[in-house]
């Protein structure tokens, strides 16, 4: 037996290939299908199930879609009530796989209906594919249903690692949230486990009682993506297979008329150096399509400003995955739109260093880090204000006369705050680099 894991790093999320006797089972797969098939390919292996743990709320679900494409039979939670034919997996009912059987069993939490996969081989488990209950250091979060379901399903997860931690201690754990992802309680580690190290070594498994366990996971909660919102919907009543029409190359006076979001995915000191008024400046890095699903009306039409065109469908394919199916259009870099005259805009950055040799008094700094960011360690007189939040608000106090110092911990996050602020008259200046980090590191060095 063989499982391949395949990472999807942009939403902190792997999926699972299980090969066995020349079968195969693919578990919780994105919607860029063609991925999975290469895996099938490589080894010889025939696709003969589906398998999906969860509604999924952070993705657009491929496993209806490949199911229709191989002919494999689709496997769904029985409690999922999706709108399209599958396979109901109910708690503790075997399904017989190449010598194997698979042991659905159910742990709510994550969701309602969430379930587990369990691996049995001659009556002795052997992995289990855990989706968003049990984790590498941690468990799924309880509140993408709203927060008045949140403490029961919080209750209802306890439960539901507990169960799984009475595995025998030498059962693979495979997870499909990990790092990364927006659907775990606290920090995930990042890939695959064993239920013995869990139990020695996850937090979550400490507590024995469901309220102090709720109390523990609703307590540390970052926000999570807007986007988040439109995944259920669309993958309980049955998700379309993925755009596959080119994408146009535009020219400036096309862009203009497109009526489009116009989305800068150029590196973030060529979109500081000069950017479209209006545009949204998120870097085409792993995190793109998180930033856009979270920042922009969900499903606009959008127009990428981009290098070169290999970048086009790398995009294309992670916005596709969480439902952003209309990109319209790209324009390679900005030449042919300064050349034709038309307004360009641009901010200012700086160094972790430089900014603490400013001759400033007082310099305005604006922290867009996540709460939980800012309470392990921020700049004294800093003011915080989430990224996600300065879309429909400017923090008061802010002098728009003055530089306005951005900062997270990259750069990236204090890139696409600076494109919204320079459109409302303030003076941008990205901190770079190291960022937030750095000026913090650097401070403590010198104090």
């Amino acid at each position: 037996m063989e499982v391949v894991p395949i990472s999807t790093p942009g939403l902190g999320d792997l999926s699972y290939v299980l090969c066995h006797r020349g079968l195969g089972i693919l578990v919780d797969v994105q919607r860029d299908v063609g991925r999975f098939l290469d895996v099938l390919d490589d080894r010889g292996v025939e696709p003969r199930y589906v398998l999906e743990t969860h509604l999924h709320n952070d993705y657009v679900s491929g496993g209806k879609t490949l199911a229709e494409l191989t002919g494999a039979e689709l496997v769904m939670p029985a409690g999922s009530g999706v709108a399209y034919p599958h396979r109901p997996a109910f708690h503790r009912e075997p399904i017989p796989f190449a010598g194997l059987e698979i042991v659905p069993i159910h742990t709510p939490g994550h969701t309602p209906e969430h379930t587990s996969y369990l691996v049995v081989e001659d009556g002795r488990p052997l992995a289990v594919f855990s989706g968003g209950s049990l984790l590498v250091g941690a468990a799924g979060r309880t509140d993408l249903l709203g927060e008045r379901r949140a403490r029961q399903l919080a209750r209802m997860q306890w439960a539901s690692i507990r169960r799984l931690a009475e595995l025998d201690d030498t059962v693979a754990l495979y997870p499909t949230h990990g790092a990364g992802s927006f659907c775990t309680a606290t920090v995930a580690g990042p890939s695959t486990s064993a239920i013995g190290t869990e139990k020695e070594t996850n937090p979550t498994l400490s507590f024995s009682d469901p309220e102090a366990f709720a109390d523990d996971q609703l307590s540390r909660l970052d926000p999570f993506p807007a986007y988040y919102a439109h995944m259920g919907p669309i993958n309980l009543f049955g998700p379309p297979p993925p755009p596959d029409t080119p994408v146009p190359r535009l020219e400036p006076e096309q862009l203009e008329g497109s009526g489009a979001v116009v989305v800068d995915g150029r590196p973030k000191e060529a979109f500081a150096e000069v950017h479209i008024p209006g545009s949204w400046g998120i870097e085409a890095n792993q995190d793109f399509a998180t930033w856009v699903g979270w920042l922009v009306p969900f499903d606009s039409p959008l127009v990428l400003v981009l290098d070169d065109e290999d970048t086009v469908g790398e995009a294309r394919t992670a916005l596709s995955r969480v439902g952003f199916d209309r990109v319209v259009g790209w324009m390679q870099g900005m030449d042919a739109w300064i050349d034709s005259g038309r307004a360009v805009a641009s901010h200012g950055t700086i160094t972790a260093r430089g900014f603490l040799e400013l001759d400033e008094e007082d310099p305005q700094v604006l922290d867009v880090r996540a709460p939980s960011e800012w309470r392990d360690g921020h700049l004294p007189g800093s003011i915080h204000f989430y990224l996600p939040d300065l879309v429909a608000a400017t923090p008061e106090g802010l002098d728009p006369t003055r530089p306005v110092y951005v900062g997270c911990t990259t750069g990236h996050r204090a890139s696409i705050a600076a494109g919204i602020l320079g459109d409302r008259g303030y003076r941008p200046v990205v901190m770079v680099g190291a960022s937030l980090l750095g000026v913090l590191m650097l401070t403590a060095q010198s104090a």
